[in-house]
């Protein structure tokens, strides 16, 4: 009998969870939920960013050391670079074109803004939002490059929201290693060759429980969702940022069909798995080890191309979130009844893009940069935390489904940089037993 496939095994896992939670909602078992079903999850996501920085500290040196001319990874780091912000750009503009259009904050009642307003408005999460917000304003221009160095590596190291310094310092060693020469750099090659085996091996084995802990995750999101009444007064905004997300989905699939001749469809179903697992968790970077792993072997991309271009994503490339930026400011003042010129409009375009890059992977980072993208366009102060209470109630749903778009943006750029250097090839699936009668 076949094996069914892994991305079913998820889907399943997901649709069990989604009825589990609504029956623990209808009988009162939001405790058992919380307390027996959450920690299986959590420990998942744990897992998963347990090896996030080890596989890219591998994996990244691994790709530079193996370039052998130092050139072809100015050329791959060019390459992403201006990918990533054509890609962010798109999404920010049809996050635009979007509420423009459909007007979703035009509809919302002066009851449901005061039920709103009082809800959340003195939310500690949102307070939190607009403090951290206010302490990235305050920083100077340059700081998002002062903080990509690191005083210390092994601090970097130890900690997961310190990413683009890993990648500094990971880029700095291959580098080195390359200019001293294939002979001298060689043993430590060798280790961090070994390493890269290991950890994707590693992510074989916690992607076999992967089912399991989306049921879980998916369980918890539903006993821990808001009041039904509240999320139906902001469906009509919701829908206007799921469909600008959907295009961003259509929008990938015809740059995978058109730039690398390859099957919008099978390239969709190869990456499934990370896009299921970024819904679950709300997280680029959780989900990072699994994206690796899915588009280097189910989809072809060379390490060299793949070891860069994805850490990179994760942590700057932010299409979901930046969409759902643009969508919300907008919303925001319509509901509100502000003004928004045109010039306005733009100031989000680049703000949005802006704060992307220096955006943490986790979830409800899109929560602080919406702040700044507010602040940007002169919202006053003290509208600031109802700005944001009007969106918090939907925000959980919504970053499942922009992290979704955020993993997708990611593999897409991966294959377009790998067809234009050359470096996508034919996929080498590896099974987490490929060795086991090794060791029998």
């Amino acid at each position: 009998m076949k094996k069914l496939a892994l991305h079913w095994q998820i889907l399943i896992g997901m649709v069990l969870g989604l009825v589990f939670g609504f029956i623990m909602l209808q009988v009162g078992g939001k405790d058992f939920t919380v307390d027996w079903i959450k920690p299986i999850g959590s420990i998942f996501v744990k897992l998963l960013k347990l090896i996030a920085i080890p596989l890219i500290l591998a994996s990244l040196i691994k790709g530079i050391s193996d370039l052998k001319d130092i050139s072809k990874f100015k050329n791959i780091g060019l390459r992403t670079i201006v990918t990533y912000v054509f890609t962010t750009v798109i999404a920010i503009s049809i996050g635009l074109l979007l509420v423009n259009t459909f007007n979703p904050g035009n509809g919302v009642s002066d009851e449901t803004i005061e039920k709103l307003t009082q809800t959340y408005s003195t939310n500690s999460s949102v307070q939190g939002k607009i403090a951290e917000a206010s302490k990235q304003k305050e920083s100077g221009p340059l700081q998002f490059l002062e903080d990509m160095v690191p005083d210390n590596a092994f601090s970097a190291l130890s900690d997961n929201g310190l990413m683009l310094q890993v990648i500094f310092f990971s880029i700095f060693l291959g580098i080195s290693m390359l200019l001293i020469g294939e002979d001298r750099s060689k043993p430590l090659k060798d280790i961090f060759d070994s390493l890269n085996d290991v950890v994707l091996k590693m992510v074989d084995l916690i992607m076999l429980t992967a089912p399991v802990a989306v049921f879980a995750l998916l369980a918890n999101v539903v006993v821990s969702s808001d009041d039904p009444d509240i999320l139906l007064a902001l469906i009509k905004y919701a829908g206007v940022v799921l469909l600008g997300l959907a295009l961003m989905i259509v929008f990938y699939s015809i740059l995978v069909g058109t730039m690398t001749k390859k099957n919008p469809f099978w390239f969709l179903q190869q990456i499934s798995p990370a896009q299921l697992l970024a819904f679950s968790t709300s997280s680029s970077a959780a989900t990072l080890p699994v994206t690796m792993e899915r588009v280097e072997e189910h989809i072809g991309v060379d390490k060299e191309v793949s070891s860069f271009v994805l850490p990179v994503g994760a942590t700057i490339n932010m299409d979901g979130t930046s969409l759902y930026q643009a969508v919300a400011a907008v919303f925001i003042f319509q509901a509100l009844g502000l003004e928004l010129t045109f010039a306005d409009q733009i100031t989000i375009v680049l703000t949005a893009l802006l704060a992307s890059i220096g955006s943490a992977a986790v979830p409800g980072a899109g929560m602080v940069m919406l702040v700044i993208v507010l602040e940007s366009v002169g919202m006053p102060a003290e509208l600031l935390p109802i700005g944001l209470a009007l969106i918090f109630a939907v925000d959980r749903p919504l970053d499942m489904c922009r992290t979704v778009v955020n993993v997708t943006g990611d593999a897409t750029v991966s294959m377009l940089v790998a067809k234009s250097v050359g470096k996508l090839g034919a996929p080498k699936v590896k099974n987490w037993d490929d060795h086991y009668d090794e060791v029998k």
